[in-house]
């Protein structure tokens, strides 16, 4: 895949004010521990690291990776899933991945709806193949003769008593199980209030959360692989993006007194706290970085600046200044947005602090930079966070083609597509299950042009299709394959069909009869069947919106009832 990365005036921008202010943490930040133990603190631990700002978009992290997990003594990705060497800024042979896999949390296929999607803390460039092998299986030990082992990363079955059930487990290379171990700790901690659909490793609870078995083996690993300095440095640099820090690297001994040996007894942060009643704005950190990442000129992209403090007095008065200050407003609570505001202290010093909505709306093309700065009410000095933005052309995306499904097991297949001749962030695999009759239907986000798919088996027949995606635009459709669990039943290209919407009525229009139509509703279930449809047909459901697939067109299809 290509990938346009425009990492240079980025770089110098971090370069020159990210090390400099993040020497340690903020007094006041962690003073929510003091005198906790177990479940209070674990709690206490949520509370403070859960709320803080969303970095900009999937498409975007490449652009902080390149600050995060890049070795200090070369240009060389740190890839904790391979000895591979690759280069920044290329992301070639590279993923995002979610170390806490996200199919443990997503809702119906989504995962946008929370920011544990975009999470710095647990997202790293990793070796495709790699993690293809690693897909959402939990960590663990893995037994003799291992599926998948390239010298650093090794799926196969579980040792006893590990695995939760799971089929395989993912073991990293012992330099790395206690980095991995601690974005556990953090990731069941930060999204304590989340609804799991995986309990391999899982309970849905806010305490413990872990599995006995998970908290053995995390606090083995934890104990047995230290912080190490890498871990120390990417922890400073993801809190000047997103203003919270995972507290199991800055105190290691946290974990003991949440699941481990010191359960029971008292935690003390033992870090300065100010003067009792003296303001302080602890989030965000002053000089960090606000980065849009790169826009489609004319469109807007959303962040959420987090604001949190103590003592805080009075009305804060927040301001965009700068040459390209008209490219940023701020949007506080829905109304008109604007490019100065008010946020009361007493919203900034409550239990969840205060997310401000700031938005990047490019006008032009370019680099656009602009600075929020946050001063009045009782505080002392101001608060300085700079605002990074690219506009770009609105993308022009080819319609992609794909192949047939290769590699099919009964509970497997590969599915692979042509590669975008243009620019573009990743592509965006459309998965149809049908199950029963119904139909459930799942995207995955792919950073290469093939993706595995290693739950076939829990579907009685499927379909996928593909786009690409840049700057948030998607490409037409690329044709329909149909696959069985004999092997590809069709490999289509769809025909033409739309359908028109009136009061009390759903119109068909297409060129030809098609047949085997399916209509779904949005949870999947299968509504009607339309043996044949000719152009013209009309039909009437209840107020709603579906979806309805044919034998020729395979593309879903959104019909609105009125």
């Amino acid at each position: 895949m290509r990938v346009s990365l425009r990492f240079f005036s980025f770089a110098a921008t971090v370069a020159m004010t990210v090390p400099a202010m993040l020497a340690e943490v903020p007094a006041g930040y962690y003073s929510r521990l003091e005198g906790k133990s177990g479940a209070a603190l674990k709690t206490a631990v949520f509370e403070v690291i859960n709320p803080h700002t969303q970095v900009s978009s999937y498409s975007n992290l490449p652009r902080y990776f390149e600050q995060t997990d890049v070795y200090p003594s070369s240009r060389q990705w740190w890839d904790m899933y391979s000895n591979v060497q690759r280069f920044a800024p290329s992301f070639s042979g590279l993923n995002r991945e979610h170390a806490f896999p996200k199919s443990w949390w997503k809702l119906n296929g989504s995962v946008e709806y929370t920011p544990a999607y975009v999470d710095l803390n647990h997202l790293y460039p990793s070796d495709g193949p790699a993690n293809q092998a690693k897909s959402n299986y939990p960590l663990g030990m893995t037994a003799a003769n291992p599926k998948f082992d390239n010298g650093v990363s090794k799926i196969g079955y579980p040792v006893s008593g590990q695995g939760g059930g799971a089929q395989y487990v993912y073991e990293p290379a012992d330099e790395y199980k206690g980095d991995f171990a601690r974005t556990y700790f953090y990731m069941v901690t930060c999204y304590q209030n989340l609804t799991w659909n995986s309990t391999w490793m899982l309970q849905q609870n806010d305490y413990p959360t872990l599995n006995s078995w998970a908290v053995n083996l995390l606090l083995q690993w934890h104990r047995d692989d230290p912080v190490s300095q890498k871990e120390v440095d990417r922890n400073e640099v993801v809190y000047g993006y997103q203003n919270n820090r995972n507290p199991f690297i800055d105190f290691p001994d946290l974990a003991e007194y949440i699941w481990g040996n010191k359960v029971g007894e008292s935690f003390s942060p033992g870090t300065v706290n100010p003067p009792a009643g003296d303001p302080i704005l602890i989030n965000p950190v002053n000089n960090t970085s606000l980065d849009f990442g790169e826009v489609a000129v004319g469109n807007k992209i959303t962040s959420l600046l987090y604001l949190k403090g103590e003592n805080i007095s009075g009305t804060a008065s927040i301001r965009i200044s700068g040459t390209d200050r008209n490219m940023f407003t701020l949007d506080p609570a829905a109304s008109s947005p604007t490019l100065t505001t008010t946020v009361s202290g007493a919203l900034i010093n409550s239990r969840n602090g205060y997310q401000l909505q700031v938005t990047y709306r490019p006008t032009s093309l370019g680099e656009h930079k602009a600075k929020i700065t946050i001063y009045d009410a009782n505080l002392v000095g101001t608060t300085t966070v700079n605002l990074i933005g690219e506009a770009l052309e609105v993308p022009t995306l080819s319609r992609l083609t794909a192949y047939g499904a290769s590699d099919i097991t009964a509970s497997s297949y590969k599915a692979t597509w042509s590669e975008a001749p243009e620019v573009v962030d990743y592509y965006l695999f459309t998965r149809q299950r049908f199950v029963g009759g119904n139909m459930v239907e799942e995207t995955i986000e792919c950073d290469e042009n093939y993706v595995v798919i290693d739950d076939f088996n829990a579907s009685d027949n499927e379909n996928y299709f593909v786009q690409s995606s840049r700057l948030g635009y998607l490409s037409e459709p690329s044709n329909v394959i149909s696959i069985s669990h004999s092997g590809i039943s069709g490999i289509n290209e769809d025909a033409p069909l739309s359908a028109e919407s009136y009061p009390g009525i759903i119109r068909f229009r297409c060129g030809a009869t098609q047949t085997d139509g399916r209509i779904f509703d949005t949870t999947g279930r299968l509504v009607m069947l339309l043996p044949e449809i000719t152009d013209g047909l009309e039909i009437t459901l209840p107020y709603g919106i579906y979806m309805i697939v044919t034998a020729e067109h395979r593309t879903p299809i959104k019909l609105i009832a009125r």
